[in-house]
């Protein structure tokens, strides 16, 4: 099991999104104290086990890191105001309360700030249902934002990565790394 993880919902490889998901989730890890990279799971490289039906094992690696992160940083560019369909199949693969023990973060890439509240009103909540503990805002990261990656994320880890400390608890040290009390049953 990993303790820190980012989750890439776009169905497009190479992403701007996955290079945001990717870099947020080092930041994080750096600010909380854990150098080691972060596990991806990027959707757009099983997305089409996800829709085939029967088992698929690189669909159950995926949930059960995913299920197993302490940290899970979950992005997705904003597609109709919300998060995208793939991410939400597989999402409603993940049983009630396989995030519980999680501390997560969303992210969504946007092109306009009009969309700026689907981060919370939207990925939050589902991540909230799973069991995830979200003791943080969202991350909403406009496109014309990523040229500045580098700034816009060390303004927002400065603010996060005491909470998600504090989220994580007084065992930090020893316990990153370890695995959490999160369950994984077989998806249906």
């Amino acid at each position: 099991m990993s303790s820190l993880v980012a989750l890439v919902g776009n169905p497009r490889g190479g992403s701007r999104t996955h290079l945001a998901a990717v870099a947020a989730a080092e930041a994080v890890g750096r600010r909380i104290g854990h150098e080691a990279p972060p596990e991806v799971v990027d959707l757009s490289a099983i997305g089409p086990h996800l829709f085939t039906p029967g088992p698929s094992p690189t669909v159950e690696v995926a949930l059960e890191l995913v299920a197993g992160a302490q940290v899970l940083l979950v992005a997705s560019p904003t597609y109709k105001a919300t998060y995208t369909g793939l991410l939400k199949a597989f999402l409603d693969r993940l049983p009630g309360g396989a995030l519980t023990g999680t501390v997560a973060l969303p992210l969504l890439v946007m092109g306009s700030p009009r969309h700026a509240l689907a981060v919370e009103l939207h990925l939050r909540p589902v991540l909230v249902e799973l069991g995830a503990l979200v003791p943080t805002p969202g991350l909403a990261l406009l496109e014309a934002e990523i040229p500045d990656l580098d700034r816009v994320l060390a303004d927002w880890t400065e603010r996060v990565a005491p909470q998600v400390t504090a989220a994580l608890g007084p065992a930090l040290g020893s316990a990153l790394g370890q695995p959490h009390s999160g369950r994984l049953v077989e998806p249906t």
